[in-house]
């Protein structure tokens, strides 16, 4: 009798047993589709989001991650809380939502105030009766600018604005058309380079970033470092006081805390990956900060900072106890050896500069392509080198942007330069080419 209750029973639990272990091969081999939210294929997010997608899957191909365009931060933190988007990149100062969840601190954003020269405008309170270019509305950069003119106690009466794209400011500034344009990008950006070098225009200073953060507690007070668009003659030509503002990584509050943490992971143990595809990928750090959203971190993200935190107070209360009766005898030493190392990174830094300068210099004086080439790829491998010991923090963030910058001055005059060394063998040739057609005439 007995015997026939426990072949059921056995049967049904090798049944119970396989289903399980079925789902749990499913589970791993299933690939998951996530939806990244940016911003304009002409703007930065865009191309920052393409990195992300493209490191995270080449790392675990069962992450796929489709990036698609929009109008910016409040769009995409609609577009989380909707659940119509699993990831967003969402500027710190953009109101949250309850639903809204930060992976990471992606890269600092500076405001930018452009002006013609001819428009008489020295500081923000001279946009009063003036044409202003901003970006669409719903970006963090059109609601950045909103927030610097309320402080300054401008109204949207004061002035005309024409709200649209990158292009489409630039062609209006360029014809005139507007006497200003407000955009929030990265120090350095090469638009606005590319603006201020081919225009006549000019960089106007924000310099009340601190009474700003008072009511917008996650502003900064920042500055465009002097010759961050041109070093000689140097643009601008000292630090330009701004507003600063951080970019994030959002999630979605239901978005399995697995994917999120192997998200993070990859994003935060293949930096140099991400670096490789986008260089603003040296600035990702762990949310927290002062700058930070007001959000609380997505629980996948926050498994991974604490992956390696110990519960050290229970274990060691003894030995606590000794660390806290030598830590002042330490404190100094500590403090002198951390001083070392900056000072060591700021060296290693500098030299990799001068390096970079004394090949420009080289470059300028380099009379035949094949010393071009030579002097190019001693440039990449400059910026190899550089990437490995941004890796192993032999320099650090600050110090990488300085030199990128310098970097892509070299490898644009390196360009140029070969341009005109083609231009003039091509002339050469055809000289030549003449004077033998001629001789063989007179032949």
């Amino acid at each position: 009798m007995q015997n026939k209750f426990l072949f059921p029973i056995a049967l049904l639990s090798v049944v119970l047993i396989g289903a399980f272990g079925w789902n749990l091969h499913q589970d791993k081999q299933r690939v998951h589709e996530l939806t990244l939210a940016t911003g304009t294929k002409s703007g930065n997010y865009y191309p920052f989001g393409q990195a992300i997608a493209e490191v995270v899957t080449q790392q675990n191909p069962r992450l796929r991650i489709r990036v698609i365009e929009s109008q910016g931060a409040e769009e995409n933190m609609r577009r989380i809380e909707a659940n119509e988007v699993q990831l967003a990149i969402v500027q710190n100062n953009t109101e949250g939502g309850p639903s809204a969840r930060v992976v990471a601190a992606l890269f600092k954003e500076v405001f930018h105030l452009i002006v013609s020269e001819k428009s008489g405008i020295q500081n923000v309170a001279d946009l009063q009766g003036k044409n202003i270019a901003l970006m669409a509305e719903g970006s963090g950069s059109y609601t950045s600018f909103w927030l610097v003119s309320k402080h300054y106690g401008l109204k949207e009466s004061d002035f005309k604005f024409t709200a649209g794209s990158w292009d489409d400011a630039t062609k209006l500034f360029a014809s005139g058309e507007v006497d200003a344009i407000f955009r929030v990008l990265p120090p350095g950006s090469d638009v606005v380079r590319d603006l201020l070098q081919n225009t006549r225009g000019k960089l106007v200073p924000i310099d009340q970033g601190a009474a700003m953060r008072i009511k917008v507690p996650y502003l900064e007070a920042d500055v465009i470092p002097k010759g961050t668009y041109k070093a000689d003659p140097a643009v601008p030509d000292a630090d330009l006081p701004s507003v600063g503002v951080q970019a994030n990584l959002l999630a979605g509050e239901d978005l399995d805390p697995i994917i999120v943490k192997e998200i993070t992971r990859i994003l935060f143990d293949y930096r140099r990956n991400l670096v490789a595809a986008n260089s603003l990928g040296a600035m990702i750090s762990q949310p927290g900060g002062s700058g930070s959203l007001s959000l609380p971190v997505h629980e996948g993200a926050q498994a991974y900072y604490d992956r390696e935190k110990p519960d050290f107070v229970a274990a060691n209360s003894d030995a606590i106890g000794l660390f806290v009766s030598i830590g002042t005898l330490l404190a100094s030493w500590l403090w002198q050896l951390r001083s070392r190392f900056l000072q060591k990174q700021k060296n290693r830094a500098d030299k990799f500069n001068l390096d970079i300068l004394s090949l420009i210099q080289q470059i300028r004086q380099a009379k035949a392509l094949e010393e071009i080439d030579r002097l190019q790829a001693e440039l990449f491998d400059i910026f190899n080198q550089v990437i490995v010991d941004l890796d192993e923090d032999r320099i650090d963030s600050e110090s990488f942007q300085s030199f990128t910058f310098t970097w892509e001055t070299a490898i644009k005059i390196a360009g140029e330069r070969e341009k005109m060394l083609r231009n003039v063998q091509f002339v050469s040739n055809c000289v030549e080419s003449d004077a033998t057609l001629t001789k063989e005439r007179e032949i």
